[in-house]
């Protein structure tokens, strides 16, 4: 599958309206973009270099780590979903087929949203994200 831009951008927001409405209405002060491909600060600032995958990324703090008193007149925090390496993963040494692809962006989508309210990897990974 061969998405374009507006394509994959249009699957990412779709994995968000799938987001229960009553987390939806509490992510606060945060921007969901995509992006072809990371930068390579972004690449180093989760300890990635350039020959490695990242499909999203969260950039900010946690709705768990924010006060009043730290958290105040603050850009929004960003999420931004990679479509470069989305379209090149492969199962099994073949591409991803549609089905797959759209639920791996689903799946990034709502990984980089835990983020946001503050579930670290670790427990991703317990529950199987």
């Amino acid at each position: 599958m061969r998405l374009t831009a507006r394509e994959f951008e249009a699957l990412v927001a779709d994995a968000l309206d799938t987001i229960p409405e009553d987390l939806g209405e509490v992510m606060e002060n945060v921007a969901v973009l995509v992006a072809d491909w990371p930068t390579p600060a972004q690449l180093e600032s989760v300890g990635l270099g350039s020959g490695d995958i990242l499909l999203g990324l969260y950039e900010g703090v946690a709705l768990t780590r924010r006060s009043v008193i730290t958290y105040n007149l603050t850009l929004p925090d960003r999420i931004t979903i990679f479509r470069g390496p989305h379209l090149g993963l492969r199962h099994e040494g073949a591409l991803l087929d549609d089905d797959e692809l759209v639920d791996q962006i689903a799946t990034t989508v709502l990984h980089e949203v835990a983020h946001h309210f503050g579930i670290d990897d670790d427990r991703l990974d317990e529950l199987g994200w």
